[in-house]
């Protein structure tokens, strides 16, 4: 974290975006010695430590990102044996990759289930939306944010989770309106089984890809993804939606992006960030396709993509209408 000051509102269940937190470690500057907000139901330390997850603080933390600012993404480790060398650590550090490892298959669900519940009334901020008429959305589970569930449910979508090595062929076997491929993390290059999966659903329903989802479409339409030398991580990111001009500040957390000149012919390019021109969205028409890179959900982040939802439904929408 680089703002400097951490834990001052402590932490509660209602905001969880997951089954458990998958967190390896928390890097920050100072721990609030208090909390106030009424909200907090335990402190931060509480919280990590009750699910065995590593914590430090008094650490210079906008020093290492302005080094990861020049150097880009850099391996580092966190150990409390204290009968460790530095160079012992250092080691461990080398050996570690994130390219080619496959980390979505341990934040997956297990089995199928049934997500039903909605944005809590309190925080419902699309008075107006669309209806989804009870769509039923077939969503792969690649590490997803429940907020992504939260929104296509308030949207009016019947929604069942699959894990991410679930069958294309048992997808298609429940003649869903759509399919949600879903965030995640790690290099999408490393998970050629969901490409396969992508590859055997796009053009027989209509998709939705979010952030790995988006990754795993473009690889599935034959283009090619690269790590980035930082990546995008923040709740403060303007993109640009190409074809109409609007511009929505948005949640990022990504290390990889897709290069648009591997895309085929037919693919468009929808929306780019505008901090660095990179990919921000996808469209293909003739599949009845659609992705974004970032994270319209928000949970936390700003609220101004959530209408890319209702695009997804008046996409099933239409092509729902055309079968009948």
């Amino acid at each position: 974290m680089t703002n400097p000051h951490i834990g001052n509102t402590g932490v509660n269940s209602d905001d969880e975006e997951s089954s458990r937190c998958f967190l390896a470690g928390l890097i920050i500057r100072n721990l609030s010695i208090c909390t106030s907000n009424w909200r907090c139901s335990e402190t931060l330390g509480d919280y990590l430590a009750k699910r065995n997850i590593m914590g430090i603080y008094d650490v210079d933390t906008r020093a290492i990102t302005r080094r990861l600012r020049q150097d880009g993404s850099l391996i580092g480790v966190l150990s409390t044996e204290e009968s460790k060398t530095d160079e012992d650590l250092l080691e461990m550090a080398r050996r570690w990759k994130i390219v080619g490892v496959d980390l979505i298959s341990g934040v997956s669900c297990d089995a199928p289930y049934e997500w039903t519940d909605k944005t809590d009334p309190e925080w419902e901020f699309q008075k107006n939306q669309i209806f989804g008429e009870n769509l039923h959305v077939v969503a792969y589970d690649f590490g997803i944010k429940h907020n992504i569930l939260r929104r296509l449910a308030s949207y009016g979508c019947k929604i069942t989770v699959v894990p991410s090595n679930w069958p294309a062929s048992e997808t298609l076997k429940m003649k869903p309106d759509g399919v949600l491929f879903s965030n995640g993390p790690g290099d999408p290059s490393a998970v050629p089984y969901a490409v396969e999966t992508v590859k055997a659903i796009i053009g027989n329903v209509p998709v939705f890809g979010i952030c790995m989802g988006h990754q795993l479409i473009g690889q599935a339409l034959g283009g090619k993804t690269f790590k980035m030398k930082f990546g995008h991580h923040g709740g403060n990111h303007p993109v640009c939606d190409l074809r109409s001009g609007r511009v929505d500040i948005s949640a990022q957390n990504h290390n990889y992006a897709v290069d648009p000149e591997s895309l085929p012919a037919g693919v468009e390019v929808t929306h780019i960030n505008l901090n660095d021109n990179s990919c921000a969205g996808l469209a293909f028409p003739t599949f009845n396709l659609m992705s974004l890179q970032y994270h319209p959900e928000s949970s936390p982040g700003p609220h101004d993509s959530d209408p890319a939802f209702g695009e997804f439904l008046q996409l099933m929408k239409a092509v729902k209408a055309n079968k009948s």
